[in-house]
């Protein structure tokens, strides 16, 4: 599929896991498109940040059912990515996004 680095990376998770993970070992936290495969992912990072990266790590989180009363619902799916950088590169901010 031929997607766009913006559809890729959907937005930045900033907890403080994910932060934790930033300081300590130059990684970051990103909400990916379910269906982006790692290589789709490095790609994006690389093209939006202008860095290097060395490794992505995903997981997949299914959408659970939820009710209100009689009313039952689902939430989405969704993928989470853990970028690492690698040695020498700056990290940016989320803010710095082209």
């Amino acid at each position: 599929m031929n997607r766009s680095p913006y559809q890729v990376l959907q937005k930045p998770i900033v907890t403080e896991k994910s932060l934790a993970a930033k300081e300590a070992s130059r990684t970051l936290c990103f909400k990916v498109d379910p269906h982006a495969t790692k290589t789709e992912i490095k790609e994006a990072v690389q093209i939006v940040f202008k860095v290097k990266v060395e490794s992505v790590h995903t997981s997949t989180f299914i959408g659970k059912e939820r009710r209100r009363g009689k009313t039952v619902g689902h939430r989405p799916e969704w993928k989470k990515a853990y970028v690492k950088l690698r040695s020498g590169e700056k990290i940016p901010e989320y803010s710095e996004i082209a």
